[in-house]
Formats: structure tokens, sequence, C-alpha cells
């Protein structure tokens, strides 16, 4: 029977592709429609402009375009949570579309590209936590929790169209000279007036974070 992740230490790998459809989920007790609820897939995906084929989000203000095509998450920061959650948390549980082992997601500059499978990403942002994510896991506090943690993963700008299966190799490909990253970025938009100076002279960071940084750096 053919496996929906797999799990390859060393190198940077991608241990599953999740992608899923808009359904319905109660967000702050409300109706409300989500597609954050991501399944691992068997296979190779395409990977367009846009993110993952078949792939769905309701919430296209805040999730998805251009600069949030692909959200990625470290499986090692999945296994963070599971020890302090004391649940288990498969792979695509925080609507990730990508998880991955080997490489540091947080860690990683904004601006920064790599190789993800044949596709070829470009980190923008870091996921800012929002109720239908506390919604979705139903933790207490869970926003506050998980910005506080400082392990947000990154939101990916698809630079160049491919395919992307689970087993496939991450390579980074380059960094930008002014080095911010997707932890900092999340500092940076929660106020942090220094590294948002420093953010918003990355090349290839997310077109929002111009309007975001003017927000910031004109509080007293």
């Amino acid at each position: 029977m053919e496996s929906d992740t797999v799990q390859i230490m060393g190198s940077a790998r991608v241990v599953a592709v999740n992608r899923g459809r808009e359904n319905d989920l109660l967000v702050g007790g409300k109706p409300a429609r989500s597609g954050i609820n991501k399944q691992p897939v068997v296979g190779q995906v395409p990977v367009g402009l846009l993110g993952l084929a078949e792939d769905e989000s309701a919430d296209k203000a805040n999730h998805g375009g251009h600069d949030q095509a692909i959200y990625a998450y470290a499986r090692e920061d999945l296994d963070w949570w599971t020890e302090r959650l004391g649940r288990e948390l498969r792979n695509g549980l925080f609507g990730e579309n990508i998880t991955t082992c080997g490489l540091e997601v947080s860690g990683a500059l904004i601006g920064e590209t790599w190789q993800l499978g044949t596709a070829v990403v470009q980190v923008t942002a870091p996921r800012i936590p929002c109720v239908t994510f506390q919604s979705w896991l139903d933790e207490p506090h869970w926003v506050k929790r998980f910005a506080a943690a400082g392990r947000p993963g990154a939101y990916l700008r698809v630079l160049a169209a491919g395919t992307v299966g689970a087993g496939d190799e991450v390579r980074v490909l380059s960094r930008p000279a002014q080095a911010v990253t997707v932890t900092e970025s999340m500092r940076a938009y929660y106020g942090d007036r220094e590294i948002m100076s420093r953010l918003l002279t990355v090349e290839g960071r997310g077109n929002k974070w111009d309007q975001i940084g003017v927000a910031v750096l004109s509080r007293t």
C-alpha cells in the first residue's frame, strides 16, 4: 500500500503534501467556511503560481494569493507542539500545504528561495494566528500561545511552477543580503520597529509588508 507521507532524515525533505477543500467550520461560535482542514495526498501534486492544484482557501483576503500561495510547516515543530499539547498532531493539521523535515522553516530568511520538488518558491511571510486557527484546533488561548512560541511556519510565493510530492528534496537556492528570519518577521508584525525597519529593505518580501510597516513604524 502506498503511503501518504515519507519520513527521510538527513537532508531537508518534504514529509507530506497536504491540501483541502473549503468546508463548514464554527469560528468563534458562528457558522463560517474554511479550507484549513488539509489532508496528506499521495503522489506528485502540481504547483502553480496560486498554490497546489485542487487546494482551496475560504478567507482569500488573509490566505492564498501569489504571496501566500503555499504554507510550509516543519514536522519538528509539530512534534514540539505534540509534547506541549499532549495530543498527536498529524501532518496537515495546522493547515500547512507542505510538511518538511530537516529544514528550520521558521528560521528561514524572508526572501530566501527554495527548490521544492521541481517548483521554485520564495519565503515571504510568517503565519499570523487567527480565530479560525484557534477554533479549528480547539485549544484555549491558542492565538497568544502560537504567537509566543515563535514557530509560525512560512508562507511561500511560487516563482516557477512544477510538481511536489512526499519524499522530494527541499534545497535552499539563495538567501537575501539583509537577514530577517520568519520568526523575527512575526515579531516585526507585532510591533518590533527595529526588525520592521530591516524587513522593509529585504528583497522578495511579501507585498503586504509595506502597508504593515507603515502602521508599525507610525506607532508612538
